[in-house]
């Protein structure tokens, strides 16, 4: 995977392999809540089937109080992942409650994960509604309205901040249209709102102009984020890059273009919640949450996980399809560089994904997650 550099100039999480004695590379693990953990062996399994040169260091990922009484991340974690630069994650629970925080954000915040990418592309096999989905999105990871600043007013009027800032629109604005140039996608969108949201928003889009100039090849456009909902149900096709400002992150959309489409070869380009929205929405198109992947990067650590939550109601049950955390931990391949053991296990998932023998039930099949496991582990020896 080609990481496009950061606003800054500098290149986002280049993965740089260090000195050392073992030939195996050494990664983190978080194997997760729920069917996290089911999930996380199914991917080690997979990974010593083919071979591939990675060292699995597991740790705990579980808020803890420090001495003044604020919620934490366990020091062992955030050491693991400084040291090593890149991470796989399984699933986590956000409680609800007061006084909680969501255990994703607590990541992206501590590591600094200013950019999620979340591609989306048909998998022979699964067949959907739509034929030849190829989109990633790329969303602002830092601001919106996820960074959780909210409050009481009075008793029974809650207030939330929707926080952007000219330097994070400005930095995933430059990181869109880096990629479009890389991929020869020619045009870049920018999704936004500000026809309501006029000050936030607005200040996202007036980034995202101000970027623009820099790249007189690319042709560029602004889109309404209910316009863009319409149309990515009815042609997803006609999507190539979407960069949004969202919730938690601005988000890309890539879809791959037939010749009848190439003139919509885009990048789309806004806030952070909207991200959210869309890479749900996109990952619907391609079969569901159990197919789709997502990284999330930053200038030193990158972290890889699956795009569905811990359902559960499935833990323990050993029914829990792991193709989204494999293929994640692929992409988390392809980041470091290890493209020949990325292109062995996604071979193999395909192949016993098209064959259509073994498959879990989300996927209209009757095998569990270990059989599944087992067939894809059949066609790397």
């Amino acid at each position: 995977m080609i990481i496009p550099p950061s606003y800054s100039g500098q290149p986002l999480a280049l993965f740089k392999m260090g000195k050392s004695k073992s030939p195996k590379v050494k990664v983190t693990l978080v194997e997760g809540h729920g069917i996290g953990p089911e999930i996380t062996k199914a991917v080690v399994k997979v990974f010593a089937a083919a071979k591939a040169p990675i060292e699995w260091e597991t740790v705990c990922v579980e808020a803890i109080k420090d001495e003044q009484g604020k919620m934490v991340l366990p020091k062992e974690m955030i050491e693991s992942f400084n040291k090593n630069k890149v991470g796989l994650k399984g699933p986590l629970t956000s409680l609800v409650d007061k006084g909680y925080r969501s255990l994703n954000r607590m990541l992206h915040k501590e590591f600094n994960l200013y950019v999620n990418i979340g591609p989306c592309k048909t998998i022979e096999g699964c067949p959907t509604l739509y034929k030849d989905v190829d989109v990633i999105t790329v969303r602002e990871n830092s601001e919106g309205e996820y960074t959780g600043i909210e409050h009481e007013v009075v008793d029974g009027v809650v207030q939330n901040i929707k926080l952007v800032t000219k330097d994070a629109s400005m930095r995933v604005a430059k990181y869109a249209f880096e990629y479009a140039k890389k991929y020869k996608r020619k045009k870049v969108t920018v999704v936004h709102k500000a026809n309501i949201m006029r000050m936030s928003d607005g200040l996202f889009l007036e980034s995202a102009e101000e970027v623009a100039k820099d790249y007189p090849d690319i042709e560029f456009e602004k889109r309404y984020l209910d316009t863009v909902c319409v149309n990515i149900v009815q042609n997803p096709i006609k999507y190539d890059v979407l960069v949004r400002n969202l919730i938690l992150s601005s988000t890309i959309y890539l879809p791959k273009l037939s010749k009848v489409d190439s003139e919509y070869n885009v990048n789309k380009v806004m806030p952070n919640f909207y991200g959210d929205i869309l890479s749900d929405m996109c990952s619907g198109l391609i079969g569901g949450l159990g197919l789709t992947v997502s990284g999330n990067i930053g200038d030193n650590v990158a972290i890889f996980e699956a795009l569905h939550g811990t359902a559960m109601d499935l833990a323990g049950k050993n029914i829990a399809n792991p193709t989204a955390l494999l293929l994640a931990a692929v992409m988390m391949l392809e980041h470091m560089n290890l493209n020949e053991f990325a292109d062995k296990i996604t071979k193999a998932v395909h192949v016993v994904l098209k064959e259509g023998k073994v498959r879990t039930k989300d996927l209209g099949g009757k095998s569990n997650c270990s059989d599944f496991t087992k067939a894809i582990c059949s066609k790397l020896k």
